[in-house]
């Protein structure tokens, strides 16, 4: 019998998909600390449902024999903490269960800039018949920062559409080249220049403490004056004050933001204001199904914890993804 824990509200209805796992395993839910006190001596899995993480740390420490800790999200910049990294405790995430749909988002911002949408709305809005030139992003150079599955994701769209695909990568290819995606992959050493010949870049990366503020002042210097940059990736990942800066000054053409130093944005912002923007409330891989399509690969991997197979999305805790 295995014995699980979720962390979850109790009436969220997407447990119901939980009655899948087999009959005889030992499951406890709850969203306090006193809900696991009978089965936290014996269990063996924790699945953090709550999207905060707040009592993941405190669950994990009363859980003398758990080997498995499984996230329905991708990110874990808040999840990870001394006990768990030390552990020898498996931890796994749902990275590339939202991939696809933040690549469609990342493309739908490229089409956003190039194609002036806002200028065509604006123009709509006013009953004005107003002609102006569009670009092609076909041929168009596009940098990845942060070449994982999201990364791949935007890499597979952006080259079906005729750009020239590169991507920075923590443990880049011994070689140069590229591969079946990007045209070329670089390590980090690379970044600067990888920007400099960008039209658009899209940061993808985890945040880790070698990722936070990786985009600052230097970096938005080096970008084109017409360089557009997208972040489906975690806000802290781009020096914020540094991207306002570029934006307000208009040294680059634009940004389209999903993530945020701090979330939700605070009300009266300067990027609420800016014509140059593009905000998404953190919510470009929220389709109607994401929450089933994670519990899904979440009883994909259960199946697998119990028949003592290899797990899928195994985190090193160390680096942090």
């Amino acid at each position: 019998m295995n014995s699980l824990i979720v962390i979850s509200d109790p009436a969220d209805p997407l447990l119901a998909m939980l009655d899948e796992l087999p009959a005889e395993t030992d499951i406890a839910v709850g969203n306090t600390p006193e809900a696991f006190e009978n089965i936290a001596p014996r269990a063996e899995a924790i699945l953090n449902w709550d999207l905060s993480g707040r009592l993941l740390r405190q669950v994990f420490g009363m859980c003398p024999r758990v080997r498995w800790v499984h996230t329905r999200t991708a990110g874990l910049d808040k999840l990870l903490f001394p006990a768990l990294i030390g552990s020898p405790a498996q931890l796994t995430n749902a990275s590339g269960v939202f991939s696809h749909s933040l690549g469609e988002f990342a493309l739908a911002a490229i089409l956003y800039f190039a194609k002036d949408f806002r200028r065509m709305i604006r123009s709509q809005q006013a009953g004005a018949w107003a002609p102006f030139d569009v670009e092609m992003i076909a041929g168009r150079t596009l940098g990845i920062v942060g070449y994982g599955d999201i990364g791949c994701a935007v890499a597979a769209a952006a080259r079906a559409m005729g750009m020239c695909v590169l991507a920075i990568k923590r443990h880049a290819p011994a070689s140069l080249g590229g591969d079946a995606l990007a045209h070329e992959v670089y390590g980090p050493e690379r970044l600067l220049e990888t920007i400099e010949r960008s039209d658009y870049v899209v940061v993808a990366a985890p945040l880790t403490p070698e990722t936070r503020g990786m985009i600052g002042q230097r970096e938005f210097a080096a970008m084109k004056p017409g360089a557009v940059i997208v972040n489906v990736g975690r806000g802290p990942v781009i020096d914020e004050a540094a991207m306002l800066r570029a934006l307000t000054e208009k040294r680059i053409k634009g940004a389209a933001l999903d993530v945020f130093e701090r979330e939700p944005l605070p009300t009266g912002h300067p990027f609420y204001k800016l014509e140059n923007v593009l905000l998404s409330p953190h919510c470009a891989d929220n389709t109607t199904d994401w929450e089933a399509s994670a519990m899904r690969f979440f009883l994909a991997q259960f199946d697998r914890f119990r028949k003592g197979e290899p797990l899928l999305n195994v985190v090193d805790k160390k680096l942090g993804y």
